[in-house]
């Protein structure tokens, strides 16, 4: 058990000491691609959208139901 304990904690340093040597972004640049994301998520949201709506009238045409 006590190895376990043991082998935990050097995990623990191991990974402390590499999380100092990532290089984080600043606000700035994580602000930049939260937005890029969110945009790119609402272009891919109205195109499946309209994909959708237009199969579905297609589909609706072809076996007579909606139009």
């Amino acid at each position: 058990m006590k190895n376990k304990l043991q082998q935990f904690i050097q995990f623990l340093k191991e990974a402390y000491i590499e999380l100092q040597k990532v290089s984080w972004l600043t606000k700035k640049e994580v602000f930049a691609s939260t937005l890029v994301v969110i945009v790119f998520i609402l272009i891919v949201a109205v195109y499946v959208g309209l994909v959708d709506f237009i199969l579905g009238w297609v589909i609706g045409i072809f076996l007579g139901g909606r139009r």
